[in-house]
């Protein structure tokens, strides 16, 4: 691999700051000055890099009016968090580490304390930053008053969407990608994506690349055409929403079909692009809540980490936490929950939490001893409702997951080579028979 294949080696540790860190609700007032919380997330860097990741993947950092995807200033650390000088000593300390940098960019949408949002309303419908937006005007301004009426993202009047066919837009996108990673940053996580017009990116990602070559851009895709937006688009890699959903309702259903389909899927995608790969995140009910018998998060880890992709590990997942998301004002706050004063140590674990730890940091180290998984190829050797077989091989050798989510023991026939037990639930029976799994159990296979 080469240098601009770092993506292909690297697991996130997925924080959202405004939460981890304790943030105010809401903006400070300017007189109130600037709260330096972000030097509290060095602590957590060797913590990260001894889980076995490989990234730091933040959520918003940028000044904005409440939770971090209503932005006012792109080129502005949010004041609750700290500023630019707290950014980039965050981001030269996690490279000393080994830990690479991605940003969450925020360019579908803005908040109305945006700007050029102001200027636009002040300045009318035939002023230069009225182009930046999808605005609709009254009718009859011949006294010079009324405001427009502006598109908004999914109904939240809070968050202007930009107009992507503005020159202007895409300048601006172009300078505040290259402004962060000149100053150190590794990638970027596009919010949103879903939403903007593939070409969009396409004008814009050729000029970043020109001057940083090596950086990464991944974007939220929910829904869709996956592998066709990410060509479009040029992006690197994309969320793979179908395949989190499948892995908890598959595990919650018993109904392995259904993981077997979203595998066939995920081989698809992974020969187009690199699919970004998680079991949680800021946006989604954490995979310990979502999972309805807590012997299958075991499950959930293994498939994260044994099929392509890059993967993340959203913060607190790796010791089990537990988390709701509403649909409600507030809904998310379970999800995005401040961060302990000081990394845990694994004597002052709980037993399920350091269980959890010590399987995710084995499932990483195993990930990592063997980087071709990254691009490697699965294929579905065997399932039938409660059981599945796969191997992801790649051009380093392969690996063969058995998955158990039943009552009974579950055993494969000669179809399945097994090779040297890699990992496993009950390590003592599947030296003893590797090709028997017992009820609610999992075992990891070499070539």
């Amino acid at each position: 691999m080469t240098e601009t294949d770092w993506p292909a080696r690297t697991t996130w540790w997925h924080v959202y700051p405004l939460g981890a860190l304790g943030a105010e609700r809401s903006a400070l007032p300017d007189e109130q000055g600037v709260r330096h919380r972000m030097p509290r997330l060095h602590d957590w860097l060797p913590y990260a890099a001894g889980l076995g990741c490989g990234g730091l993947l933040l959520g918003p950092v940028f000044a904005s009016e409440t939770h971090g995807y209503d932005t006012v200033d792109h080129f502005r650390v949010d004041p609750r968090l700290g500023d630019e000088d707290d950014l980039v000593a965050l981001v030269e300390a996690a490279h000393s580490h080994g830990l690479r940098v991605g940003l969450d960019g925020v360019f579908n949408h803005v908040g109305r304390g945006f700007a050029r949002y102001g200027e636009a309303v002040a300045g009318g419908p035939h002023s230069e930053a009225a182009a930046w937006f999808r605005l609709h005007w009254p009718e009859d301004r011949s006294q010079g008053g009324g405001e427009p009426e502006p598109e908004v993202f999914e109904g939240h009047g809070g968050l202007v969407l930009l107009d992507h066919s503005s020159p202007a837009v895409a300048d601006h996108v172009v300078a505040v990608m290259r402004y962060w990673l000149e100053r150190g940053v590794d990638g970027w996580r596009l919010d949103a994506a879903y939403a903007v017009p593939a070409d969009f990116w396409a004008r814009v990602l050729p000029r970043v690349r020109e001057h940083h070559p090596e950086a990464w851009f991944v974007g939220e895709v929910i829904h869709g055409d996956y592998a066709g937006y990410a060509t479009e688009s040029g992006l690197d890699s994309v969320t793979q929403y179908e395949l989190w959903k499948a892995v908890w309702s598959s595990l919650n259903d018993v109904n392995l079909h259904e993981l077997a389909h979203a595998l066939g899927r995920h081989a698809e995608f992974a020969e187009a692009f690199l699919p970004q790969t998680f079991v949680g995140n800021h946006d989604v009910t954490r995979i310990a809540s979502r999972l309805d018998d807590p012997r299958h998060l075991a499950h959930a880890l293994v498939l994260l980490t044994t099929v392509a992709g890059s993967p993340s590990v959203y913060y607190l997942d790796e010791l089990g936490a537990r988390g709701v998301k509403e649909e409600r004002a507030g809904g998310d706050d379970a999800v995005r929950p401040e961060l302990p004063s000081s990394p845990p140590s694994p004597e002052n674990l709980d037993d399920d939490a350091s269980a959890t730890y010590e399987l995710t940091r084995c499932l990483l180290r195993l990930r990592a001893e063997r980087p071709w998984l990254a691009t490697a190829r699965t294929e579905v050797l065997l399932v039938d409702a409660a059981a599945i077989a796969y191997r992801s091989a790649g051009d380093g050798g392969s690996v063969t997951v058995l998955l158990n989510a039943g009552d009974d023991p579950y055993g494969v026939d000669e179809r399945v080579a097994v090779g040297p037990v890699l990992a496993a639930g009950d390590p003592a029976g599947a030296a003893a028979d590797p090709r028997l799994v017992p009820p609610h159990g999992w075992t990891v296979l070499g070539a």
